[in-house]
């Protein structure tokens, strides 16, 4: 029996927002080894593939149910011009990628080849344009090329490489990180770019864009304040007209610093605790940006999007600096599964999440060996996969009772023990994770509200929080059923050091009313 115990209070009767899907998205830049090795391995590729996309990549993001996949950057957005990626790959121009190895980008992967990957994850396209060495016209013909029926310039262009009907596309991103990569701007500079951009970024047909203005690094408010501020401007206006419909915001976990952030694998405890310190710290730096976009925005009509977050080490020795190649360990794990319990809780605001990134870069969920082909689910991917059952059901109040858990990194007082909950279809879900790295707890649910019929249980935990995933070892960390108690108070479970669990309850008759997230409230006829 653990010395230590907590109980965990579920009002599994009273309705929260609702989490979007689109909390768990993901992001693929033309960046290492994420699109070209990743994604992308060419018709000709030994790996099997469908049109050169690679297939076991494809059938294990399949298996996430990922709600929507960020392209084609990040800083590259602002140096790629769509044109150079369509029409006969042979006749594509190529490019130097200055920001990511000074290594030529033949453009192979484009916009067809894009929107096919998507169609093959079941994913909803997030496109993010040029704003930092494009033009007004050039975003607003990508617009027009990838979503205009009938007969215009751009529309023949596209029918003439291949594709008649035009696509479905709701997310459009107004550059990227215009504040750094993107252009080095003002905040104020930037936002009347983003009216303009926004303006130019035209509804074709019955696709309505859902644009989503790049918004500020880590605790910037005042950048926030500055795109708000453009909203409520235009709103008093004589034509009253919404520029865009969400800011984002970009925010790393790093143990470090930023010229020095430490190794993915090899780490004390010390670097273990400055690591879930910044984790922790996501919830206030999202408040905080909240109650800005509440002073100009209280209707909360305009979304927020987290569109970069995760960890950040140094790259593994050996390889490409400029390529952001890291492992994944069960002390990332624990990072995202912090994120995702923020992420619950404020989903009245927050619309969409895009981890950093999807395949081979940073917090990955996959990593594909370059000698042997193999795949490898990453701990992060497990992570993903458990909580997948949040997506698009009812955030509830949840409680975590644990005075004791709590341990002392440097002048602050770090709870360890994180949990989140909510309800669909007559089941309702528990998130829990322990942080702490050596001692174990027993948590008792005591879920209120609701008669429970049955419960169970998958825990993800590892013998040392250095623990990852290998081609030679590809299930050192995954998954697996946990034994559930009985207890006075509720149902028990035991959570080992650093670990994480997610449990079903099944609470037949409970329906709870759902109320939709930001992105979904403005009418959209095409989306699903």
């Amino acid at each position: 029996m653990p010395d230590l115990t907590a109980t965990v209070v579920v009002d599994a009767d009273i309705p929260g927002p609702a989490i979007s899907r689109h909390l768990y998205g993901q992001f693929a830049e033309h960046l290492g080894r994420c699109v070209y090795g990743g994604f992308w391995v060419g018709e000709d590729s030994p790996i099997p593939n469908v049109g050169g996309i690679r297939s076991d990549v494809v059938e294990a993001l399949r298996e996430l149910d990922i709600p929507n996949l960020r392209w084609p950057g990040g800083c590259f957005a602002d140096e790629y011009h769509w044109r150079d990626g369509i029409g006969p790959r042979s006749e594509r121009p190529r490019m130097v990628n200055t920001h990511w190895g000074d290594v030529v980008e033949d453009n192979a992967f484009g916009t067809h080849e894009f929107m096919a990957l998507c169609e093959l994850l079941g994913a909803e396209p997030y496109i993010s344009g040029n704003v930092g060495s494009g033009t007004v016209r050039e975003m607003a013909d990508w617009v027009e090329y990838l979503t205009r029926p009938g007969t215009a310039p751009m529309a023949d262009l596209r029918r003439a490489n291949g594709r008649d009907e035009p696509w479905r596309l709701r997310f459009w991103g107004l550059g990227n990180e215009p504040w750094g990569c993107g252009g080095r701007m003002s905040a104020q500079a930037y936002a009347d770019l983003a009216r303009q951009y926004g303006t130019y970024s035209r509804d074709h047909g019955d696709n309505v864009l859902y644009r989503i203005a790049a918004g500020a690094s880590d605790w910037d408010v005042e950048w926030t304040e500055a795109l708000m501020k453009a909203v409520a401007d235009l709103d008093r206006g004589p034509f009253p007209a919404l520029p865009f419909q969400a800011a984002s915001v970009h925010y790393y976990t790093i143990g470090g610093t930023w010229t020095a952030k430490g190794s993915a694998t090899e780490f004390g405890a010390d670097d273990y605790w400055r690591t879930i310190v910044a984790a922790r710290d996501v919830e206030p730096l999202l408040r905080r940006h909240i109650a800005v976009m509440d002073r100009y925005d209280p209707q909360r009509r305009v979304g927020l999007v987290l569109d970069e977050w995760g960890t950040w080490w140094d790259v593994e020795p050996g390889t490409n600096p400029g390529f952001l190649y890291q492992q994944n360990t069960m002390r990332d794990a624990m990072v995202a599964a912090l994120h995702l319990d923020v992420f619950h809780r404020l989903a009245d605001r927050l619309v969409m999440a895009n981890i950093a990134q999807t395949v081979n870069v940073l917090q990955a969920m996959i990593l594909t060996d370059e000698e042997t082909g193999a795949l490898v689910r990453t701990p992060t991917y497990h992570v993903f996969e458990m909580n997948k059952v949040h997506q698009d059901a009812t955030a509830v109040p949840t409680y975590v009772k644990a005075p004791d858990l709590v341990r002392e990194v440097g002048d602050r007082q770090v709870p360890t023990l994180s949990a989140s909950a909510s309800v669909r279809d007559g089941r309702c879900h528990v998130s829990l994770t322990n942080t702490d790295l050596e001692q174990a707890v027993e948590v008792t649910l005591d879920l209120r509200g609701a008669d429970v019929s049955a419960v169970r249980g998958r825990l993800l935990s590892a013998p040392g929080v250095a623990a990852a995933n290998t081609p030679a070892e590809p299930d050192a960390v995954a998954p697996r059923e946990v034994a559930l108690g009985a207890g006075p108070g509720g149902v028990t479970v035991v959570l080992p050091p650093h670990s994480f669990a997610v449990l079903e309850v099944d609470v037949p008759g409970l329906t709870l009313p759902s109320v939709p997230a930001v992105e979904e409230r403005r009418p959209c006829p095409t989306c699903p």
